[in-house]
């Protein structure tokens, strides 16, 4: 079955982490994600912890969601029993969040602030889907302390959204980003999907000249990825739809470098491009460099001093263990200093500011040797002491880390 958790360790009923996790949270910054788990509809490539409404079930209710997240976060306020000076960032991911009224959003973010406090520069994202929203919603929104909007838009071609089982049109998703930016947020970003089976180099080009026209400050472009368990695996399964293929994919990454870079958005992580640093998204920063965050809602995985957990998937077991006043935590796992070694390697040398030469061994720096001879790493940044990826080694990433970490 698609998406399932690990095993791990058990979890205290009442959700306490050791005093050591307690003692080390924040060093890095803390934040909060919330997952919202319900869907309009499910697209055909998706393996995200989510619920169409005949899916969900008895004993969950999307109108009694934010009640149950509260109730959770309630809990992690007793937890958290050494506060973090502040939250530095929320990001509301889905499913689709903007499903829920936007009071609901607010009343939420109005309780992570009333629980920890948010800072006065707090990034908070919440992502989109283009048709779940229009300006008056987005407003109230903007009004209730949301500082940046992800919107789902995948592409502009028709063909590919019929494949990927997207709901919106072609035209939706760049108006949905101006509308964003004319209810006031400084901070909108348009997600592409680059891959599927169908799209050709005009269809992927239109989508970016689209989300060029329409004056976004970030961009995140992924590959499709196909998951098994997945209604579009099955499809390629049948053989009603050829698997993606490699060269396609890495031509449509360098179209894609290619012209955000000259419209003015620079690549910060493999996938992500940004207008400016303030542009970046602090949120995902936080996560790739090792920061603490409390995930909030059914599936969400949280990080906080060394300590992973993650929450029971189905919205009806999360919200009958907080109903019970137990923690809506399966299992757990307490990193050691190889784990964080080992993700940390993982994580920062997707980024543009690399990693330093310095925190590998030395059969790491000898893969980094390597590395740099294929032209997969920066000569320059390489003399100065740190690892950072060239365009073809981007394109190449898994490869490179798996060198440095031999």
């Amino acid at each position: 079955m698609p998406g399932e958790l690990p095993d791990g360790e058990a979890v205290p009923r009442d959700g306490a982490l050791p005093p050591a996790a307690l003692e080390a949270s924040g060093r890095r910054g803390f934040g909060v994600y919330v997952h919202v788990p319900f869907c309009a509809s499910r697209c055909g490539y998706c393996d995200f912890n989510t619920y169409t409404a005949t899916e969900l079930g008895g004993g969950a209710s999307r109108d009694e969601y934010a009640e149950t997240v509260l109730a959770e976060l309630r809990l992690a306020s007793h937890v958290m029993t050494k506060k973090p000076e502040k939250v530095d960032t929320v990001f509301v991911g889905g499913g689709t969040p903007t499903l829920l009224p936007a009071d609901d959003l607010a009343r939420i973010l109005e309780a992570i602030d009333d629980t920890w406090g948010l800072a006065a520069d707090a990034e908070v994202t919440t992502e989109a889907n283009p048709e779940s929203v229009d300006l008056s919603y987005l407003r109230r929104l903007r009004a209730a302390g949301f500082t940046r909007v992800s919107l789902g838009m995948q592409s502009t071609a028709p063909g590919v959204l019929r494949i990927l089982e997207r709901q919106h049109s072609a035209g939706r998703a760049p108006a949905a980003a101006i509308e964003a930016r004319e209810a006031g947020f400084e901070h909108v970003n348009l997600d592409l999907i680059y891959g599927t089976p169908g799209e050709t180099a005009d269809d992927f080009d239109r989508s970016l000249a689209a989300v060029i026209d329409a004056g976004v400050d970030h961009v995140s472009a992924y590959a499709l990825i196909v998951e098994d368990g997945t209604r579009l695996a099955a499809r390629m399964r049948r053989g009603e739809l050829p698997y993606p293929d490699d060269d396609v994919a890495a031509d449509r990454y360098l179209a894609a470098d290619r012209a955000l870079t000259a419209a003015g958005l620079h690549w910060y992580e493999v996938s992500n491009w940004a207008a400016t640093p303030e542009a970046r998204c602090r949120h995902n920063l936080l996560y790739w460099t090792g920061g603490d965050w409390w995930g909030l809602g059914p599936g969400a995985h949280s990080h906080v001093g060394g300590v992973r957990w993650w929450n029971v998937k189905h919205p009806a077991a999360y919200a009958k263990r907080l109903a019970a006043g137990e923690t809506p935590a399966l299992a757990r796992e307490l990193l050691t200093d190889a784990d964080r070694h080992l993700e940390d390697v993982m994580l920062r040398v997707r980024l543009a500011e690399g990693l330093p030469l310095a925190a590998l061994d030395e059969a790491g720096r000898a893969g980094a040797k390597g590395a740099l001879v294929r032209g997969l790493l920066e000569p320059d940044a390489y003399d100065a002491g740190r690892i950072v990826l060239t365009r073809d080694g981007r394109l190449l990433a898994d490869g490179v880390i798996r060198d440095l970490l031999t």
